[in-house]
């Protein structure tokens, strides 16, 4: 196959300590990461260093107190930064690596989303990116007056309605609405200004934003549906999707007809970059990986490991028996994520243990185990093989995770040329290679 010529994109996808399950237990990580400004101050500059093109933050806003018995053994979703504040921080120790927050469309109202990272936008220079969810949890719902959260297709109309009004939001004012003329007296000119006026089934925004338009017109717009609805949002809307598929088949199906999706809203293929997620377990020999990845993984306590197996279910997966074969469960309407896990576990024979293995270790994203050279193998046959055009890479363990990544599986990219030796632009819209929004762009078809 002929090499892409393209280069591929990275992302650094950071959890607090790490994104294996019991990082926080292993010995070099910094357990009170999520609290830690200096400590994500670190890891910023480790990313920028190695040529990311973006920082990236998942976040959960709630938990169950009920669940304290089992939690009090995890460090996730307990105390951890709000994702915009902390980007915020860390875009004032770094100067050209992407921005990019997880914000909920089920909890939140468009106009205070748009306001926040037209903010940031302006803050970072044109590094901002929001990552797109619905949220489908339970625990979520209790922290905003609600018992149940929206049907799945519910919460995937209110999410196209809620981007629509957000990207309406950000075009309040055109690029050159304030000319700021002192000596004519003129702060901008009224011409410039445009009411979204909207009222929708869902939400009713009169506008206009009290924030000028974003340095990248819109900030980077990232979603990571796989459902069908999922798909159609990606195909309508996002500049970068992430996804979760362990094996190339089935990601180069994916890859596939997203791309073939982006017609339907005159948009092109290369408008979208899919980036997989990707846990690197590197050692300097592939037994050295192994014994790595086989500490991190006896660091899971059971309690932990079903439990989050359950949230990821939606099914409470504690009546069955750790070691017998994984059950036959109804996935139907279930979050995506479920019936992927339950397949892989039909066709490997896991059991609940195993399974929970499988999906603690990076939550049922890819895991390459080796040296730096089998994980720049890894990444490289996906790519070739147009199953992806970049990795949110997922360090098992930080600081180290990345920091080894970074010195020793970036020069091996870079040495095969699949990979940049210097940021390409000045904002993360330049560095990925997508489109600046026009002014008034509809149906995420926004070339210039």
């Amino acid at each position: 196959m002929a090499k892409r010529a393209e280069k591929l994109k990275l992302g650094a996808f950071l959890m607090p300590a790490g994104h294996h399950l019991a990082s926080w237990r292993d010995p070099e990580a910094q357990a009170d990461a999520g609290m830690n400004i200096g400590h994500y101050v670190d890891v910023a500059r480790i990313a920028e260093r190695g040529l990311f093109d973006m920082l990236f933050l998942g976040d959960r806003i709630g938990f169950v107190a009920e669940e304290r018995e089992i939690l009090k053994r995890t460090n996730r979703n307990i105390a951890h930064f709000e994702p915009i504040t902390l980007l915020s921080a860390l875009s004032q120790v770094t100067q050209n690596i992407g921005l990019a927050a997880t914000q909920t469309t089920s909890f939140m109202e468009p106009y205070n989303l748009a306001r926040k990272f037209s903010s940031l936008d302006h803050i970072s220079k044109g590094r901002s990116a929001w990552n797109i969810v619905t949220s489908h949890t339970q625990d979520e719902c209790l922290q905003f007056g609600m018992d149940q959260h929206f049907e799945h297709s519910v919460r995937y109309e209110r999410a196209k309605e809620f981007i629509e009004v957000v990207c309406g939001l950000w075009d309040s004012w055109e690029d050159d609405a304030f000319p700021m003329d002192k000596e004519e007296g003129t702060y901008f000119r009224p011409e410039k200004l445009h009411v979204i006026g909207h009222r929708g089934q869902y939400f009713s925004v009169k506008g206009p934003l009290n924030v000028a338009r974003p340095p990248q017109g819109w900030p980077v717009l990232i979603q990571a549906g796989t459902s069908g609805p999922g798909k159609e949002l990606s195909a309508r809307f996002a500049d970068v999707v992430f996804t979760a598929e362990q094996d190339i088949k089935p990601a180069k199906e994916f890859y596939s007809d997203l791309k073939s999706l982006t017609a339907k809203y005159g948009r092109a293929p290369s408008d979208i970059k899919i980036m997989p997620g990707v846990m690197p377990i590197v050692g300097r020999s592939r037994a050295e990986a192994e014994d790595n990845f086989g500490k991190l993984q006896d660091l899971i306590h059971p309690d932990v490991g079903v439990n989050l197996l359950s949230l990821m279910m939606e099914t409470d997966m504690s009546v069955f028996p750790l070691d017998e074969p994984f059950p036959n469960i109804d996935v139907t309407g279930k979050w995506s994520r479920a019936k992927m896990i339950q397949d892989l576990a039909r066709e490997r024979g896991y059991t609940i243990r195993e399974a929970y293995k499988n999906v603690a270790a990076a939550r049922g994203h890819r895991t390459i185990v080796g040296t730096p050279a089998d994980i720049a193998d890894g990444l490289e046959e996906w790519f070739d093989a147009e199953a992806a055009d970049g990795f949110n890479i997922m360090p098992p363990v930080l600081p180290g995770g990345l920091d080894v990544f970074v010195q020793t599986v970036i020069p091996e990219l870079q040495r095969r040329g699949l990979f940049r030796t210097a940021y390409e632009g000045s904002t993360l819209r330049d560095n990925l290679g997508v489109a600046r929004p026009r002014f008034g762009a509809k149906n995420g078809s926004h070339k210039n």
